[in-house]
């Protein structure tokens, strides 16, 4: 799983998906490809844009629900806490374990 999350923060274009969705949870891909485009001048496909979100979904970094015809995204902060625990706090983390 912590090579999976390495690899999703290690692109610069998710880690701004990531900071659309901290900003405003509960995204669709129309609004996601609007914000990157007009707010961070990132011109790419819904299909780029949608291949992002799947390596994002993958580390669990980001989870969709659907509603009727629209696939909404949330940012799931679960794993960067585990990540950040590991090293901080490993006493804790070895007394969860």
């Amino acid at each position: 799983m912590a090579d999976e999350l390495f690899k999703a923060l290690a692109d610069s274009t998710r880690r701004t998906i990531l900071d659309e969705l901290a900003e405003r949870s509960g995204q669709t891909l129309f609004e996601l490809c609007t914000r990157l485009s007009v707010k961070h001048q990132l011109r790419m496909s819904r299909q780029a844009v949608s291949q992002h979100l799947a390596v994002l979904e993958q580390a669990g970094l980001v989870e969709s629900r659907r509603e009727g015809r629209y696939k909404y995204h949330d940012l799931n902060v679960g794993p960067l806490q585990s990540i950040t625990e590991r090293w901080i706090s490993p006493e804790e983390t070895e007394h969860k374990s």
